[in-house]
């Protein structure tokens, strides 16, 4: 590999890591200027699975975009740094309206920055127990949280390596990419 070609690879690579930080800010200050302190019951569970449904739609895309990319391991990279966030925004943001709505649900109230370390330390098992739900159905929630990470960790993960692998099969020619 020359020297320019690898200096466009790094480049690829800066740029699409700005991209990806870049659309992980604008999720992070939509979490926090968006107006989640006026939920109701219903739209509690709206919210949570319209953006899981914009979770998987971004997830498909990202994998389509994988696998036709010239770079696939970059917009793979890409990919989990964007859908990541998200994820974790999506319960962040549902914690956040939960604990809003009825404070007892969880052991002290929940500002945006106490629900989104809630929904991290629960996404990286790591659990420091100073926050925990008190209500059984946000037990449950918690509970549907902590599968749907070993999801996203382990099939999420499988799918971007398998289009990254695909998109890699396609670019050899001679070989058959079914």
């Amino acid at each position: 590999m020359s020297d320019l070609s690898t200096r466009r690879r790094w480049t690829l690579i800066s740029l699409g890591l700005l991209r990806a930080g870049g659309i992980a800010i604008l999720l992070v200050a939509l979490y926090y200027l968006l107006p989640l302190d006026r939920p109701s019951p219903s739209s509690l569970t709206v919210g949570l699975l319209v953006g899981l449904l914009v979770l998987v739609a971004t997830m498909y895309w990202e994998v389509r975009a994988i696998v036709r990319a010239r770079f696939p391991g970059i917009r793979a990279t890409q990919a989990l740094a964007t859908t990541v966030p998200l994820f974790l925004l999506v319960f962040a943001a549902t914690y956040f309206m939960i604990a809003f709505h009825d404070p007892a649900t969880f052991s002290e109230p929940l500002s945006r920055s106490d629900a989104l370390y809630f929904t991290i330390t629960t996404f990286a098992t790591v659990g420091f127990g100073d926050i925990a739900p008190r209500s059984e159905a946000v037990r449950l929630l918690v509970a549907v949280q902590v599968l749907l990470d070993l999801v996203v960790l382990g099939l999420g993960i499988q799918v971007i390596v398998g289009a990254v692998k695909k998109s890699r099969v396609r670019e050899v020619p001679g070989v058959d990419a079914a």
